[in-house]
């Protein structure tokens, strides 16, 4: 894997001019992989299962009150970071969250064009997204994935996330219907 670079991304807080284009990104993911979950008297299990033919995955759009947040909103508690190469094209961006009451920030959202995956532009938003953890004083970042995205669980846990929790019915009466959201977790260094 090469990495995201300073010459080939630029990354900053998202401005305003930057809203349609974190819209119009592409998430959307295809994977022969998924974990399926066994849920025991004790907790749950994780297998990860192949399938065929490959599973590809677009996330429905965003209700309005999703749209990501830079610095001057929610009084400081929220923040989108962008990843833009150098002819302005919009590479990727995290939308995260910080609760003071619990020193955790949540991942909101991170998404990465399908042109720039496997470059490190991932790996460079979630440091953006973990120095602001630091500078709002969070002890942890956490985030939810969907059980069907391999391709993500495979990123989180190269950055040292871990799996912390289950949801069975988070996603009952949506698109993601039968998917299970899985919570991962990770110290702010």
């Amino acid at each position: 894997m090469t990495s995201a670079d300073d010459a080939a991304y630029t990354f900053r807080t998202a401005r305003a001019e930057d809203t349609a284009g974190i819209a119009d990104l592409d998430g959307s993911f295809t994977t022969s992989t998924v974990f399926r979950v066994a849920v025991t008297d004790d907790g749950f299990t994780l297998r990860e299962t192949s399938v065929h033919p490959p599973l590809t995955k677009v996330f429905p759009d965003d209700e309005p009150d999703d749209e990501p947040h830079g610095d001057e909103e929610d009084t400081g508690r929220r923040h989108t970071v962008v990843a833009v190469t150098a002819d302005g094209e919009l590479a990727g961006f995290a939308a995260v969250s910080h609760s003071p009451w619990n020193r955790r920030l949540t991942v909101e959202d991170i998404e990465v064009a399908p042109a720039h995956r496997g470059r490190g532009v991932g790996r460079q938003l979630m440091c953006h997204a973990a120095e602001f953890a630091r500078e709002r004083g969070a002890t942890h970042i956490w985030l939810e994935v969907t059980n069907v995205n391999a391709p993500a669980i495979h990123a989180y846990r190269a950055m040292g996330f871990s799996f912390c929790g289950l949801d069975t019915t988070l996603y009952e009466g949506t698109a993601s219907q039968g998917e299970q959201a899985l919570y991962m977790s990770r110290p702010c260094p």
